[in-house]
């Protein structure tokens, strides 16, 4: 076997990458403990330090995308547009069909330096989950249980303390509330049929509310909406498990900037506005699957060096104890401490097999099978 091929084997691929990651993001998960002594008294200079530890973290993630697995991501949109990216607060709206489309997301906003200070309005369950839930709870990411008349207050007191955020910030929303599947589409379009809303035909129906109120609570901070659409070419399925094993994908991102002064501020203006914009990315979709491409100029952003120079940083400090461990075991000869050895190694890979299964489609939320029960009874 040659040394490229021995390198991408799934199970070097999987040890290496599965323990440099969950080790430095424990390591940044503990710093970022620390820094809670500066909330009170520099809160802006906390927010600063823990974009850059949060950045630590995700940007191994975007990494595995951009240069292990070499996934190439051709952004389309107008040049006018293009280059204020980067350079405002905007409220970035995802289609939510693919299991990697938080990662293509992520690399959208590392492409344009806001990696680190991203946000996203995730499920209470994510906040529990260790390196990138926790990660997340010092980013004040917005947290909601998806049960609207308990997640008001609290979600519209956690968009307010974004005011005064130092940094430019993307905050990343799902409107569809969770991820596409045929089952889900067919539920949404019953619910679209008995509230006389347009069907849709690639999308679910989006959930207004939580739109709204992060239009609300941002306005005059936010300068505008991107509407996203992300589709991969050749009919790819793209998993994490697929990133994680080297293979590569062709992803096509259609991004319209929309001024934030265009979306209406009453809410039911609001709801019937995003309703439209559903539609035409309906549009833009069935454009794609009959040409395979966007009404837009294909730009390829640069890639840029940070992610790969972080993750070989964390790869030299924490490879060399681990070989050195590795060696003095082996010299030691004793089964129990091989055993115990192979028992963390094995922790650590289904540690990180989990947090792939929270990406998989198939182990999806049941939210829109829950609001179709309701509906039923």
């Amino acid at each position: 076997m040659d040394i490229v091929g021995f390198l991408k084997s799934q199970f070097i691929c999987h040890l290496l990458i599965c323990y440099i990651f969950i080790v430095s993001g424990l390591i940044i998960n503990f710093i970022q403990l620390f820094t809670l002594i500066l909330w009170p008294i520099n809160k802006q200079l906390f927010r600063r330090i823990n974009c850059r530890l949060a950045y630590c973290i995700s940007s191994q993630m975007v990494m595995l995308l951009e240069w292990w697995s070499g996934t190439d991501c051709t952004l389309y949109t107008d040049p006018e547009s293009y280059h204020k990216y980067g350079k405002e607060n905007a409220i970035v709206i995802l289609n939510h069909n693919f299991e990697i489309d938080f990662l293509c997301g992520w690399n959208f906003c590392e492409r344009f330096g806001v990696l680190g200070s991203s946000k996203v309005l995730a499920k209470k369950e994510l906040s529990y989950m260790p390196i990138i839930g926790w990660m997340w709870y010092f980013l004040e990411i917005v947290f909601c249980k998806r049960k609207w008349e308990e997640d008001r207050k609290t979600v519209v007191q956690k968009l307010l303390n974004l005011r005064d955020y130092p940094e430019n910030f993307w905050f990343l929303i799902h409107c569809e509330g969770t991820r596409f599947t045929e089952q889900k589409h067919q539920i949404s379009m019953q619910v679209a049929k008995a509230k006389g809303l347009p069907k849709l035909k690639y999308h679910l129906l989006p959930r207004t509310k939580g739109f709204a109120v992060t239009v609300q609570c941002l306005r005059n901070v936010v300068s505008a909406v991107y509407d996203s659409t992300l589709n991969f070419r050749n009919n790819e399925n793209p998993t994490l498990l697929g990133v994680l094993n080297g293979k590569k994908y062709h992803a096509d991102l259609y991004v319209r900037r929309i001024p934030l002064e265009d979306v209406p501020e009453d809410e039911q203006e609001c709801s019937t506005w995003l309703h439209k914009l559903y539609q035409e990315k309906d549009a833009f979709q069935e454009e794609y699957y009959r040409t395979g491409t966007y009404p837009a100029v294909p730009i390829i952003p640069p890639r840029r060096p940070w992610t790969l120079l972080n993750w070989l940083f964390w790869a030299l400090l924490l490879l060399y104890p681990l070989f050195k461990l590795l060696i003095n075991m082996i010299n030691s000869g004793s089964s129990l401490t091989l055993a115990s050895f192979a028992f963390v190694i094995i922790i650590a890979s289904v540690g990180v097999r989990w947090m792939i299964g929270v990406t998989e489609i198939n182990k999806g939320s049941t939210y829109g099978n829950n609001d179709n029960k309701q509906k039923q009874k």
